[in-house]
């Protein structure tokens, strides 16, 4: 039972400090557009879904590679990324380009 407590810890800070990037930072999300911050190199963080296609997992992974941002893999599915996000549609991808308030940036530092 401990590691299933821990996990949902995680993911609860994980949401909250989500919760603080959509109000104080700046992001974008889909995968287009994550694509687009991370070749011009504005990317800081990307966060991408359990249920994204490995396709496109293992490209963003490699332009966050190249561009030299990290790369997180959220948990949830890609509907359980939308509502993190406070958006009433599914998020299989979302980049931050500025934490503003938040600590997301730390989280695999």
């Amino acid at each position: 039972m401990a590691p299933i407590k821990k996990t949902k810890k995680t993911q609860e800070n994980i949401n909250s400090r989500l919760a603080l990037v959509m109000k104080s930072g700046k992001y974008s999300l889909g995968y287009k557009t994550v694509l687009k911050t991370l070749r011009t190199g504005k990317a800081k963080m990307v966060i991408i879904s359990n249920n994204c296609p490995t396709t496109r997992k293992s490209q963003i992974e490699y332009y966050a590679l190249l561009s030299g941002s990290s790369v997180h893999h959220y948990a949830g599915n890609n509907v359980e990324l939308g509502t993190a996000c406070g958006k009433y549609y599914r998020v299989s991808t979302l980049v931050v380009t500025d934490a503003g308030d938040s600590d997301i940036l730390k989280l695999d530092a």
